[in-house]
Order: structure tokens, then C-alpha cells, then sequence
């Protein structure tokens, strides 16, 4: 089975017309996008959009073997001319089989924000899974799941659809994830390269002809991954969008509740609403066992308060006790944590905050924490197989 994507953007397209955002600027060339809709072995076109007739001509391809036309959207969209010859689009209930005479079988999958995904069978077998901008499915049942040989979703605008399916299965190891609905909320090119390959997933140019079932190189997602910044870099927000496509995270909050410290608990607040509902949340310091279980997804934020509690465990901030044992003592806790994340077979992001390019500290302790800081940070950054640092919320690539 064959998917020919005509267009791979947000019902928009991108650039979005009119629009004077950054993002639609650069937006030239390749990273052009018109709306997205998909050519099935020429059989069966998911989403007529404008132009639907030339692009598939660009592409090599004619609309006029189509047999059947379905919309995706929560809406009818824009009113489109139906080009000569093409059936009327039509949109399948949910739940629903279509079974057409080419061999193809099309079930509606019902989605939680309105609009109809499509599960494709070919003739010989290949299963594809088409879900509309904005959508992900309102349930799928571990029992019945099987995996999808290629998935066409929205990323970018909805992780969490690729998370619930992940749960299930119907997203395994060798599922080609192509995003599609692109849309202006990330800059084109590597930015973008970078982001879906962090979910796991990727993007290709209008016109790109696939092989549904076809073994393609699906990007690695990175095991350990070490995130820096400096505060309100963005480097949390970062972290925390590197496993919103996977389920069951486990967020390890390293600060403990701070009673009384009304500033402490907003931040605490928003960190919370920002995680989506199916991760679970732990207050600890003691990362190693963590680190040695088997289990889902590790988010540690942050190793600068690790770091804190292990500095005052060991009296750090005294003169006579650093001296006295303390330091050696410190150096024992950091190396059995660098240790732990070599041996993890978790997959792990952990924050940490950048600190050796400000202001050089006042007090002989805060120098000692920042030296101590960027001993850490190094360390375990040599156990990682990618470190980001964050930088007004953009993201470089420092490993990986």
C-alpha cells in the first residue's frame, strides 16, 4: 500500500496566508505546506483540499482512479470545487467499516475534539492509522490494539495522541510516525527535525510517496537526555516536551513542598498544569534506586536541588566538616548517581540549571555550589547521549 502525501500542513497551509509570524516568513521553498491530505494507492483520497488535483499531478500521481472521498475535519472546511470525475466527499460515522471494491478497508475511529480518524487496510494487509488536525482518539482498548504499520497525526498540536496510542500498542518500535497538520508553532527545518525526532517521529515534503509497511530508519529517541539553562530559560518547558508523546511518565520534583513558601508553591502550580493527566509525580532526592528500576520514563527536575540536599546531607556549607570529610563525602554521592545513570536502562531527561556564566558569587558557599554544580553537571552529562542547553527558550544541541 502507497501514501502519497499532497499536502502535509495545517488546514492553512503554511505560510499561513497574511500571516507576518516568524515561523511563516521563513516557511519557503521545502518547508512550504499545503493543507494536508493523502493519497492512498490512488484509490482513496483522505481530505480534499484546494489544488488537491495539481499536487497529486506534481507528484506523479492522477485523481482519477480515486473511488472515495472522506473528510477528516471536525467541519466540512472551506467550500472546495470537486474536480471532474472525483465522488462527493463524504465522511464515514464513527466506528463504522467502509470496505471498497479495490480491496481497502476503512474504519472511522472517533476522536476527543471533534472530526473522524481513519484506519486503513490495503489488500495485502499494511495498516495505516489518518487523524485529523487537532484530534486524538477518544479510546482505544489495549485488548483489541494491534500496531499500526504508519501513522499520520498531529505531533506537533496533540502528543498526546501518539501517548495514548503508545499505551496500547497500536504505536510500536517499528511504527512510522509522520507528522502532518504542520503548522506554525515551530520554526521549519532543524528545529523541527529536532523536536519530532525527540517524539520519535517525522516530517517529509508535500508530494513524498511512501511505502506503508516499507522499513524506514525511525529516528532514535535519545535514553538520557541532560537539559541546562539558566532561569526561566524555558529549559523545563523543554524537557517536559520531549515526553509528551510517551505514556506513563514519572516526573521525579527534587525540591520537596517548601511549606509556607507561597512563591515556591506557584511555581510548584504551573509546573503541575502543564504535565499532561496520565503522568504520575514523586518527591524525592534519592534518584539512584529510581535509576536502577525498571519502569516508565524518568522527567528529574532538577539535579540543581539534588545537589542542595546532597551538599547540606554532608555539611558542605561549613568550613571544618567540607574539610573535615564532607567533600569526600559529596564525591562519593555524585559518583554513585553518574554510575546510576550509566546503568539505567530507563529513559531518562533530567534538568539542571547553568550557572557558571553569571555573576560570580558573593559568599565562599556559593562559589563552592557552583563549582560543585558544574562538577555534576559534567559528569552527568558524559553519561548522556544527548545535552541540550536553553537559551531564551531555543533549544542548542551541545551532544547528540
Amino acid at each position: 500500500m502507497e501514501a502519497t502525501l499532497l499536502g502535509t500542513g495545517a488546514p492553512a497551509g503554511l505560510p499561513r496566508p497574511d500571516c507576518p509570524c516568524a515561523v511563516c516568513a521563513t516557511a519557503l521553498g521545502p518547508d512550504a505546506r499545503a493543507a494536508t491530505a493523502v493519497l492512498v494507492d490512488g484509490a482513496l483520497l483522505l481530505d480534499l483540499t484546494p489544488g488537491a488535483a495539481f499536487a497529486a499531478a506534481r507528484a506523479g500521481h492522477s485523481l482519477a482512479g480515486v473511488r472515495q472521498v472522506l473528510l477528516s475535519h471536525p467541519h466540512d472546511g472551506p467550500a472546495v470545487e470537486v474536480p471532474a470525475g472525483l465522488p462527493q466527499p463524504g465522511r464515514v460515522p464513527d466506528g463504522r467499516e467502509l470496505a471498497l471494491l479495490t480491496g481497502h478497508r476503512v474504519r472511522a475511529v472517533a476522536m476527543d475534539a471533534g472530526g473522524t480518524g481513519y484506519a486503513v487496510t490495503g489488500p495485502d494487509g499494511q495498516r495505516l492509522l489518518y487523524l485529523p488536525p487537532g484530534g486524538a482518539p477518544a479510546g482505544v482498548e489495549a485488548a483489541t490494539a494491534e500496531a499500526y504499520d504508519m501513522v499520520l497525526a498531529d505531533v506537533v498540536g496533540r502528543p498526546d495522541a501518539l501517548a495514548r496510542l503508545r499505551a496500547v500498542g497500536s504505536a510500536g518500535p517499528t511504527t512510522d510516525v509522520l507528522a502532518v497538520h504542520l503548522d506554525h508553532d515551530v520554526p521549519p527545518g532543524p528545529e523541527l527535525r529536532r523536536r519530532l525526532a525527540a517524539a520519535g517521529a517525522r516530517a517529509v515534503p508535500d508530494g513524498t510517496t511512501l511505502v506503508v509497511g516499507a522499513y524506514e530508519e525511525v529516528p532514535d529517541v535519545p535514553r538520557r537526555t541532560l537539559v541546562l539553562g539558566g532561569a526561566r530559560s524555558g529549559k523545563s518547558v523543554e524537557a517536559e516536551r520531549r515526553l509528551e508523546s510517551f505514556p506513563e511518565v514519572l516526573y521525579v520534583a527534587t525540591g520537596g513542598t517548601r511549606g509556607g513558601d507561597t512563591e515556591w508553591a506557584a511555581r510548584v502550580a504551573l509546573h503541575r498544569e502543564r504535565r499532561p493527566g496520565s503522568w504520575r509525580t514523586t518527591e524525592t532526592t534519592d534518584l539512584v534506586p529510581l535509576l536502577a528500576e525498571e519502569g516508565p520514563p524518568l522527567l528529574i527536575d532538577c539535579l540543581s536541588l539534588w545537589l542542595t540536599d546532597a551538599m547540606d546531607g554532608v555539611g558542605a556549607w561549613d568550613d571544618a566538616d567540607w574539610a573535615g570529610g564532607g567533600e569526600k563525602a559529596l564525591r562519593e554521592r555524585v559518583r554513585e548517581l553518574t554510575e546510576a545513570v550509566r546503568g539505567t536502562r530507563r529513559t531518562v531527561v533530567a534538568v539542571s540549571n547553568e550557572v557558571g556564566s553569571g555573576i560570580v558569587p558573593a559568599t565562599a558557599s556559593g562559589r563552592r555550589y557552583r563549582d560543585e554544580l558544574g562538577r555534576l553537571n559534567a559528569g552527568f552529562a558524559a553519561e548522556c547521549e544527548q545535552v541540550l542547553l536553553v537559551v531564551a527558550g531555543q533549544a542548542l544541541m551541545l551532544r547528540g
